[in-house]
């Protein structure tokens, strides 16, 4: 092991106190927010499901195949998250080189901040109508611009924010209890996200349309996300508390280093499994609740929250079992579980139970994965940045990160594209006017279980032992020079 770290790095920084640890935290819970109705419900608005009979949202854009089996938001969606794909290694980059006086990572985290949320927001207005009226085309080229726009603001905000765990955590535990903690106001922030068609059908009985209630919400849920981005700008001097080292290597050069981190480079092609099939999950979700199982839309919101209180219970745990059994061990166990919830949502309709019955039993089965693979993920790779650190003397956490949030959203990018293509099969269309079939719904499931397989066999070939002594070794040379 080549033990080089930088010269460079001679100042002593001091241990983040656990109050500006719940900042931080914080901050992930802001941005967890800004990003969920983007992320989750853009093809439930624009190629909405049917509420007595008629479509719950007016047409806004094109809603039928337009290349082959591709849709407008289908190609939009695929579009935002190449981008976003693409934007994450450079802004890790550039945030890796920076010098800037206000910090590297809170520099590009202050510039984001406000846009991230307008844009949180705009990706569900129509300036050009709706309806029989409405200028399908303009619309559609708004929604690729504002599409494209949150992709931008949010990596400039998350990218930096994820490899400033790794700096200001300064050892592996301090890093896990990071990530444990953001991993709750992940969920926390998920949870409220998932509250929008409730509080959509709160704005709609005190008169709105559908349409404006759904818009209002989102903005209410934007609004409390800028102020909770906004808190770990402010609070958190990164030149007191982080390990923060630029970087001079150019864009391709760093790139190209990391990706010849072969056990990283392993880890991440797992990661891009899980994230294909967990955006069909993810995004699925209120079909599988109103098309298979019948259940009205406000159902998404309840399920949602009985899934993340559950996962709550089991976060302390994970942190324990994961240093008794080891984190690749814990997150194949995850793998397996999302398997048989995958199997589960494929029957629904079909089983002898209440639908709300197996949408609860589905919700549980998720629960315990969930935590899984909330916190161990980006302890696993802060723990990859900081051996790659010990054993090259470079300090690239902002590139680990930006490329592991490439991979995902790569992943992410394949679902995109075939997610809308594949609910639509099977819809009757015509005077109906329905859009999304029960059959593609089903097969989503089917899909999401095939990359969740490819995820789980893949991640075997991690080497979760060679990054482990690399830390341990380090760690004695570092006591054992201190006691001298």
């Amino acid at each position: 092991m080549h033990n080089v770290m930088a010269a460079a790095e001679t100042r002593t920084v001091e241990s983040l106190p656990f109050s500006k640890k719940i900042v931080y935290a914080l901050g992930q819970l802001g941005w967890s927010l800004a990003s969920y109705g983007a992320a989750n419900f853009l093809n439930y608005f624009y190629l909405p499901p049917q509420e007595g009979g008629t479509a719950l949202f007016p047409r806004m854009i094109h809603q039928s195949y337009v290349i082959g089996v591709l849709t407008v938001i289908g190609l939009i969606l695929w579009f935002g998250r190449i981008f976003d794909a693409v934007t994450d290694p450079l802004i890790a980059v550039l945030s890796d080189r920076s010098r800037s006086r206000f910090g590297r990572r809170r520099f590009f985290m202050a510039l984001a901040v406000l846009p991230f949320a307008a844009f949180a927001v705009l990706v569900f207005v129509a300036p050009f109508g709706a309806g029989d009226g409405a200028r399908i085309t303009a619309n559609a080229v708004w929604l690729f611009v504002s599409v494209t726009l949150f992709y931008l603001f949010m990596t400039m905000y998350v990218t930096p924010f994820f490899a400033w765990m790794s700096e200001l955590g300064h050892s592996s535990d301090e890093r896990l209890q990071l990530s444990t903690m953001i991993s709750i106001t992940w969920a926390v922030g998920a949870m409220i996200g998932a509250q929008a068609p409730a509080l959509q059908g709160i704005f709609q009985a005190g008169g709105m349309s559908p349409l404006a209630a759904f818009q209002a919400a989102e903005g209410v849920f934007a609004a409390i996300a800028f102020v909770l981005m906004l808190l770990p700008v402010l609070v958190i001097d990164e030149h007191r508390y982080a390990e923060s080292v630029p970087c001079d290597d150019g864009f391709f050069r760093s790139i190209g280093n990391v990706i010849r981190d072969r056990n990283f480079f392993r880890f991440t092609l797992s990661d891009f499994a899980y994230w294909i099939s967990l955006y069909f999950i993810n995004n699925g979700l209120m079909y599988y609740i109103t098309v298979l199982l019948g259940l009205p839309k406000e159902t998404y919101s309840s399920l949602f929250i009985l899934m993340f209180l559950v996962s709550f219970l089991f976060y302390i745990p994970v942190n324990f079992i994961a240093r008794a059994v080891g984190r690749k061990r814990l997150l194949m166990i995850a793998f397996g579980l999302f398997m048989a919830l995958f199997v589960f949502c494929s029957l629904f309709g079909h089983m002898p139970l209440a639908a709300m019955t197996q949408a609860v039993i589905a919700s549980l089965l998720a629960a315990v994965p969930l935590a899984i693979f909330g916190i161990l993920p980006n302890a696993m790779v802060s723990d990859m940045a900081e051996a790659y650190a010990i054993e090259t003397g470079m300090h690239k956490a902002g590139v680990f990160f930006g490329f592991r949030t490439f991979m995902s959203k790569m992943g992410q990018s394949v679902g995109a594209i075939i997610l809308p293509s594949v609910v639509m099969i099977g819809a009757r269309g015509g005077a109906s006017g329905e859009v999304v079939g029960a059959q593609g719904v089903r097969l989503t499931t089917i899909l999401a279980l095939a990359f969740c397989v490819t995820g789980f066999v893949l991640l075997l070939l991690y080497d979760e032992k060679k990054v482990q002594r690399t830390l341990a070794e380090h760690h004695q040379e570092t006591r054992q020079k201190s006691a001298q």
